[in-house]
């Protein structure tokens, strides 16, 4: 109740202070729409650091060496924000079209992802944009189990249902359209109607909701995902309250920024200043008169200290991450073909890469060996994960390597960049686990769920 009432009191000083100019309008509503933009992507995978959804939103940049469908989900949404935003002051409300048409700018276009039939083979799933599920989408939780939305055949009538009772709701008295919108969120969710692209909508719709009633929109920060995901399990198990208190606590933060943007205030939140410095930053070095930074000691070592060794320590962590599986687990490191033994432990193999690369340097080659599963049917299968950096003239470049190829010449490109430009840690592990975790991961899981064991030796760069 004290949130719910703040949120009342704060949106009636902003009324009072309404109508904004459209030039301030314009400023509050571009922040809160690269937020918008960034987070709720994120949210779901989206691997664009704010600087580069800046960016490409902006002055349609596009991240080197990032997927191309990340960048289609960040113009997709950008654009389904912008529709919704255009529409808020309109006569038009929900309906299902209303949706599906969300739906299909969010999304775009359709696309293929792989999917597992319900006896257990992989298979493709074809994601069509702004229709239905035709199959059902249930997922299996971190504890192995079922977690049941609505089926395909239930979806359409379920989809009824929920529009009826949003406008027996609107016709209530007195209606709170924080309620109405955090329940239209969950309701939506449990149904999950398409078979992509369920958590974008359903924070789109939300929103959509909130400023019909003229509050700002809630943007849910990816930092904070745990705690968002946490409420929503709460929901599941009957609790809604938490939901409610957590959409409301971030509706008041939203509301403050409008405030303070409203009075002619600063609208930037911490860290704000730091994101645009990196996306000027990146926009200095990209200029063609840009001095680069070329190999030296100093550049090599600036490199590790601001980037490699964070991303070293993360790669040399799935020691840690898989030791469970396997009987036996060795590290091996080199440099230029020569073999590097670290004085004793994990800790130390970073830095004594550090020490013993020098400005001559060309290739650092790291190999953990994965030895002998432990399971007696399969106990002979290896797993082989590699890293390669080489040190060029003017830039570094990371890739996986083939372990058959002592001079990691059947290699696949990770990243490449300039001496001067790094990836922040959020953005390591984000890599460590698309190139080197998830591959390994499958790994196993498809070792543990095959009827014959795979070939012995097989390799996780093959």
């Amino acid at each position: 109740m004290n949130d719910f009432n703040k949120a009342l009191e704060l949106k009636k000083e902003l009324d009072a202070l309404r109508p904004l100019s459209p030039e301030v309008e314009k400023r509050i509503m571009d922040k809160f729409r690269l937020d918008w933009n960034y987070h709720s992507n994120h949210l779901e995978g989206n691997s664009l650091t704010f600087g580069e959804t800046k960016a490409l939103i902006l002055h349609n940049i596009t991240a080197q060496g990032k997927p191309l469908k990340d960048h289609f989900e960040i113009t997709g949404h950008n654009e389904a924000v912008k529709w919704v935003v255009d529409l808020v002051n309109g006569e038009r409300d929900l309906t299902e079209n209303f949706i599906r048409e969300l739906h299909t700018l969010i999304l775009k276009e359709s696309y293929e992802v792989d999917s597992i039939t319900p006896d257990g083979n992989p298979t493709k799933k074809r994601i069509k944009v702004g229709q239905y599920k035709t199959s059902n989408n249930h997922v299996k939780t971190n504890t192995g189990e079922i977690f049941y939305f609505a089926t395909a055949e239930e979806t359409p009538a379920k989809m009824t249902d929920l529009m009826n009772w949003y406008y027996s709701e609107l016709k209530i008295d007195n209606i709170n359209p924080i309620l109405l919108a955090t329940e239209f969120h969950y309701k939506y969710i449990r149904i999950h109607p398409f078979d992509d692209g369920n958590g974008r909508t359903a924070r789109i719709l939300m929103n959509f909701i909130l400023m019909k009633f003229g509050y700002p929109p809630v943007v849910i920060k990816t930092e904070d995902k745990a705690n968002y995901f946490s409420v929503l399990q709460q929901a599941d198990a009957g609790t809604l309250t938490p939901f409610v208190e957590y959409i409301t606590d971030n509706l008041n933060h939203s509301l403050e920024i409008m405030l303070r943007g409203a009075k002619g205030g600063e609208i930037e939140e911490v860290g704000d200043v730091k994101k645009e410095l990196a996306l000027l930053e990146q926009k200095f070095k990209d200029d063609k008169n840009y001095v680069k930074v070329t190999k030296s000691i100093e550049s090599i070592n600036a490199a590790f200290d601001h980037f490699l060794s964070d991303y070293l320590t993360e790669y040399f962590n799935q020691y840690d991450d898989f030791k469970g599986f396997y009987q036996n687990i060795k590290i091996e490191v080199f440099i230029d073909g020569e073999k590097v033994l670290p004085n004793s432990g994990l800790p130390s193999i970073v830095d004594t890469i550090q020490e013993k690369t020098n400005a001559s340097s060309d290739l650092i080659l790291a190999k953990i060996n994965f030895e002998k599963f432990r399971r007696l049917e399969s106990r002979n299968i290896d797993y082989y994960s590699m890293l390669a950096i080489f040190l060029e003239e003017d830039h570094y470049l990371l890739s996986e390597a083939s372990p058959k190829e002592s001079g990691a010449n059947n290699k696949v490109t990770i990243l490449k960049s300039n001496y001067s430009k790094f990836m922040n840690k959020e953005d390591v592990l984000s890599n460590i686990e698309t190139h080197f975790i998830r591959p390994h991961f499958k790994f196993i899981k498809q070792t543990l769920e095959s009827e014959s064991s795979p070939p012995a030796g097989k390799s996780g760069s093959e």
